[in-house]
């Protein structure tokens, strides 16, 4: 009798304990026996729209690919899909529909960094996972939030300080030009610059910062011919960087031009922009990717948007420059997903974030996070485009800095 009481009490404990753990799993958002809610959203419309419509493409087949494949623990990825158009009172609404109306499990999405940075009080508010697609978003990312992770395409700060270091090694430049931005987000590579400059001593900058919205550079890079650089590096927005790279042109200026991958969206229109070819003949374009479109390493990217695209495909100008770069950040939340377990909650994706060290195969680096770093991809390729060919310059160049709490 006393081993039948104690078999009856075991098989209620048990029960209890399955009964709890089936409320906690109930009371995740986004969770079902079946399905994983994700909010996935970027500037699908407006001017900004090249930064982020095919890259939300390219992490849209990268999760129906998984869930043909099974889906994630036998749970399906279902996505609902928000436009924020580069704009950061779009994005703010986006998230809050995602989180308060739509009920997601998490956030994978962003483009445009200040439009990113701004949500990032309601993410923490909110504790919702938020995983950036493809913007740099430094300002929501250092100093590190539990809740947020990004620069998959590429920090902020690595750009600056890869730049320097490409401009150093390869170009070797001892005198460099910089223009950038007077914003948080010129800041952000400017900091990383002037840190990557001070590693090789001999090496100065000579800056000029611009409003994203300037119309006449003829002043700015008038000062920068005046201090006789050996190169130019510009890590502007796409708009600025065309009217400066056209007025060094009209300048006669002859050497190195280096732009950052923010820049090059769209490098058909830039190139209709600058005047035509003759303004690229000393030409250097950053980017985050392993390789060119046309490489082995790159192929069953495209070959995969071709499949899932074949309509778009056949248009110009499409797939746009950054489409690989949503796969990723889409890579990242599925790895995360499964590191999670059968029953996942937000803790242990955060959890399981928190260590992730994930080599893509589509960036120039592996994405790797601590607990004090939470930005990405830190390594940039660099190609000389002379506006028609692309010529891929060995290797990889990775900036130094590092986050120190300063």
């Amino acid at each position: 009798m006393k081993l039948h009481a104690i078999r009856k009490i075991a098989l209620c404990l048990a029960m209890t304990s399955l009964s709890l753990g089936q409320a906690v799993q109930a009371a995740e958002p986004g969770i079902t026996d079946n399905t994983i809610k994700i909010g996935l959203f970027s500037p699908l419309s407006g001017a900004g729209m090249a930064y982020g419509y095919d890259v939300v493409n390219a992490a849209k087949m990268y999760y129906d690919k998984i869930n043909k494949e099974g889906g994630i623990n036998g749970r399906k990825i279902e996505l609902v899909v928000e436009d924020t158009r580069c704009n950061a009172n779009d994005l703010v609404a986006a998230v809050k529909k995602l989180v308060e109306q739509d009920h997601v499990f998490l956030l994978n999405g962003g483009s445009c960094s200040a439009a990113v940075v701004a949500a990032k009080e309601f993410v923490e508010r909110s504790k919702v996972p938020f995983i950036m697609l493809n913007a740099s978003g430094d300002g929501a990312l250092y100093p590190p939030s539990k809740y947020i992770y990004g620069a998959f395409s590429i920090s902020q700060h690595a750009v600056g300080g890869s730049m320097v270091e490409f401009a150093v090694d390869h170009l070797k430049a001892k005198k460099i030009g910089y223009i950038n931005h007077d914003d948080a987000y010129g800041t952000w590579n400017l900091t990383a610059a002037e840190f990557q400059a001070k590693q090789h001593p001999g090496t100065s900058l000579t800056v000029q910062s611009i409003s994203p919205n300037i119309n006449d550079v003829t002043a700015p890079m008038l000062k920068v011919r005046a201090a006789n650089p050996d190169v130019l590096l510009l890590t502007t927005y796409a708009r600025p960087a065309a009217l400066i790279i056209k007025k060094a042109h009209e300048l006669g200026w002859t050497k190195p031009i280096v732009l950052a991958v923010n820049g090059t969206a769209d490098l058909k229109q830039l190139v209709e922009n600058v005047g035509g070819p003759a303004a690229l003949k000393n030409f250097y374009i950053q980017d985050v990717v392993a390789g060119l479109p046309d490489s082995p390493k790159m192929k069953w990217v495209y070959d995969m948007y071709k499949q899932y695209y074949p309509d778009l495909a056949a248009k110009p100008g499409y797939p746009q420059s950054y489409m690989p770069y949503g796969i990723p950040s889409a890579m990242t939340v599925v790895q995360a997903l499964k590191d999670a377990g059968p029953q996942p909650t937000r803790e242990k994706v955060l959890a399981a974030l928190e260590h992730m060290k994930l080599d893509t195969g589509v960036m120039a680096g592996p994405i790797e996070f601590t607990p004090t770093d939470h930005a990405g991809q830190k390594a940039a390729i660099y190609m000389k485009f002379d506006g028609t060919n692309k010529e891929l310059i060995p290797g990889s160049f990775k900036s130094d800095w590092t986050y120190t709490g300063k």
